[in-house]
């Protein structure tokens, strides 16, 4: 971003001496003198070490495409490509961080501390009954998600998102557990019933038995499959850096034909310069990339980017639970009956 930021202002500095107070060549090219050493000169660096590693992707199209300009006194041109180059993992790295405010989102969900109880006789606790602090609530003693151990009595108070999966000792309420589940259902909870890390609690406390850690526990596995999706590479990525293999000789090979035939070596930076295909290998990643994090925004965790890929093939979905395309509630909507039948009748 910094890189891509600081080619812009060299451009637009170019521009303005030369173009607004006419400023001489040398004095104008200084923006881009400056650009082409502070920012251009590290991206040829990584560059050439990507070539050392056998690693001849259409990247070093756009570097070869800089240093030609270079060479041929095109500065801007090379700058421009810089700008290309640098703008374009900027925007990649862009959505990367778009991705981890999803999973920053997700962390800032589930709660920091767990309400343990003090005391060993377990009592029912109503709505207007608990307050952490007060006497009634005088044997709750908070505690962080990683200090919880399986076997301790907690209390989820009115409106709480769960800490982590348990079994209900004392209490009745409901929760929502549509957030992990996808089942748009308010869930009955009383004593017995399982309650899971990451479901909103009802009007009522509710105490618990964990069965589970923090770490170990529906909500915490939520997020290892979000994480883990986003930081799988794309097999389509793969695909573009195989493709970018065979791209980069061809199109020095056109460039290097249209200089011989028209004997003019401009041409030959011209063609560099329009086949440096930056979009071809970053608009992949980011889309797959802006799609998991819209996903997960809706609740939906996806966990093997490569199912986007192959989606536009499919002809057969499987479902497995009513809630996922339907709410659970079926409604008579028509009635079609065999010849002789009338409906009223049925």
């Amino acid at each position: 971003m910094v890189i891509a930021g600081f080619a812009l202002l060299a451009i637009l500095s170019h521009l303005v001496l030369k173009y607004g107070v006419a400023a001489p060549a040398r004095l104008a090219n200084l923006p881009l003198f400056i650009a082409l050493v502070v920012v251009g000169g590290p991206l040829l660096v990584e560059l050439l070490g990507q070539a050392a590693r056998g690693a001849f992707g259409s990247d070093l199209l756009a570097g070869m495409a800089i240093v030609t300009a270079i060479v041929l006194g095109q500065y801007l041109v090379a700058a421009v490509v810089v700008l290309m180059l640098s703008g374009g993992q900027a925007l990649e790295d862009y959505a990367t961080r778009r991705a981890s405010s999803v999973l920053d989102a997700l962390a800032r969900r589930n709660p920091s501390v767990a309400h343990r109880r003090a005391g060993a006789d377990l009592v029912d606790i109503g709505l207007d009954d608990v307050r952490v602090g007060d006497e009634a609530g005088a044997d709750l003693v908070d505690i962080g998600l990683d200090d919880v151990r399986v076997g301790d009595v907690l209390v989820v108070l009115p409106h709480e998102i769960c800490p982590v999966d348990g079994v209900v000792q004392l209490g009745s309420s409901t929760m929502d557990e549509s957030y992990l589940t996808g089942e748009p259902f308010v869930i009955r909870k009383t004593p017995g019933s399982t309650v899971m890390s990451g479901a909103i609690n009802g009007d009522t406390a509710l105490t618990i038995a964990a069965e589970k850690r923090a770490i170990d526990s529906r909500y915490a596995r939520i997020m290892q499959v979000v994480r883990a999706a986003e930081e799988q590479r794309p097999a389509m990525r793969r695909l573009g850096d195989r493709l970018g293999a065979w791209y980069t000789p061809v199109a020095l090979s056109v460039a290097t034909v249209g200089w011989l035939a028209g004997g003019d070596s401009s041409r030959f930076l011209a063609v560099l310069v329009i086949a440096t295909p930056c979009p071809l290998l970053l608009a992949i990643p980011v889309a797959i990339i802006g799609a998991i994090s819209l996903a997960a925004k809706r609740g939906i965790i996806i966990k093997d980017p490569g199912l986007l890929e192959r989606i536009g093939s499919c002809r057969t979905i499987l479902f497995d639970k009513t809630g996922t395309l339907t709410l659970g509630q079926p409604a008579l909507v028509d009635m079609v009956c065999a010849p002789g039948f009338d409906k009223n009748d049925v």
